[in-house]
């Protein structure tokens, strides 16, 4: 998939706030910090369209990106960020709640987990729970130029090994790094194979 153009359309604090529109949307979620603001600016060639920051829990509102003026990519709050109040973290969780099981637009997730750290157990809770709501998902580890090839491959092993403790069958997982330039077209050509089977 070539990406011709990216454009911020809005941020909405509720699901249905989000655009009145008939594109299809694919969205990005994950731990704080994880580096989603980071990918999404490497996917679509735009270095400062998401918004990026040493600060976790930055993304607070539902962000769309019309993109091709095709199809959304849907930046969600991140969750597991522990340095905000409890009523703030409750409520982030029920906007991301809220719009994955209510939007019909919404065909895919890819859910961010650090390629350096273990299966977390917010990680594992929140797959877990995108099973049980029966909510389509691929996993994308990040940061992967931070290790090295024989660490990753050891922590895939691990990550794998954790899931399928609760799982039969895992769903795709793709490795990326923007200062590496890798998984850009793994994952772009996963969202295209999704878009033609609709």
């Amino acid at each position: 998939m070539i990406i011709k153009s990216a454009t911020f359309i809005c941020s909405s604090a509720d699901f249905k706030q989000c655009p009145n529109s008939t594109f299809f949307e694919f969205a990005f979620i994950g731990r704080s910090n994880v580096g989603k603001s980071t990918l999404i600016n490497y996917l679509t060639n735009k270095k400062k369209l998401a918004k990026t920051s040493s600060t976790p829990g930055k993304t607070q509102l539902i962000n769309h990106f019309s993109i091709n003026d095709s199809w959304y990519l849907v930046d969600l709050p991140g969750y597991g960020y522990a340095k905000t109040s409890k009523k703030n973290r409750e409520q982030l969780k029920h906007i991301v709640v809220d719009y994955l099981v209510n939007r019909k637009n919404l065909k895919l997730t890819f859910v961010l987990l650090d390629s350096r750290r273990e299966l977390q157990k917010i990680d594992l809770e929140f797959i877990n729970w995108m099973g049980i709501n029966e909510l389509p998902f691929y996993i994308i580890l990040t940061k992967i130029d931070k290790i090295s090839k024989a660490e990753l491959n050891q922590n895939i092993v691990s990550i794998k090994d954790k899931l399928l403790e609760h799982w039969i069958k895992l769903p795709p997982i793709f490795i990326s790094s923007s200062s590496k330039k890798i998984g850009r077209k793994e994952i772009l050509a996963s969202i295209k194979k999704t878009l033609e089977s609709l």
